[in-house]
């Protein structure tokens, strides 16, 4: 079995939409999927002037939260965090504050204390390992979603999107996997892109 990786900002709603493709993945490919905390608000450290200020205001505390369901509880209560989390934020539109991190936690079987993560530094270390795991790879120049993937002979693959919206599924969302882990895979091929002409579409 195939093990795909992908690193996520609970706030990025193309990371959200990537996300819901892989589970689809998942359940016509053989592969399985683990998600990982990234931080556009520590990606946009570097990158002054170029920040959105929803992001910067509001970017450590899901991210913290995230992090410390990780430390705490391993990846598959991450999974389970990020889809609460991403259901309220991009498709209910809940303001990000402590009692969304609070009611995501509770709808995920987690304790609501998680929530108190938000306000502390203490899990920044580990929000910056696990980040930077995810994106050295891949370089400065991209956002989220980044996955890894291993090719045929082993070798570690790591790429920025797909960024896809309405985000496929059932067979449709196995062929875009086909096609993406084909030209991942390739050596030498770096880059295809187009202006994106819709907004990311939770349907």
């Amino acid at each position: 079995m195939a093990t795909a990786e992908m690193w996520f900002d609970p706030l990025c709603p193309w990371a959200w939409l990537t996300s819901r493709w892989l589970l689809e993945v998942e359940q016509v490919r053989d592969v399985q999927v683990r998600f990982h905390v990234m931080s556009l608000a520590l990606l946009n450290e570097a990158r002054a002037g170029r920040s959105e200020p929803r992001r910067q205001a509001d970017g450590w505390g899901p991210v913290r939260v995230a992090i410390a369901t990780d430390v705490s509880y391993g990846a598959t209560a991450v999974r389970d965090l990020y889809t609460a989390l991403g259901t309220l934020i991009h498709k209910e539109q809940a303001p990000v504050n402590r009692d969304l991190y609070a009611l995501a936690l509770t709808r995920s079987g987690l304790p609501h204390t998680l929530a108190n993560a938000a306000e502390t530094t203490c899990y920044d270390e580990a929000v910056r390992a696990s980040h930077h795991s995810g994106m050295d790879p891949v370089g400065g120049e991209v956002g989220t979603p980044v996955i890894h993937l291993r090719g045929a002979a082993g070798e570690l693959l790591a790429f920025f999107g797909p960024v896809v919206t309405p985000h496929p599924r059932k067979e449709a969302a196995g062929r875009l996997w086909d096609g993406v882990a084909l030209a991942a895979g390739t050596d030498g091929f770096f880059e295809l892109k187009r202006i994106r002409t819709r907004s990311p579409i939770f349907d």
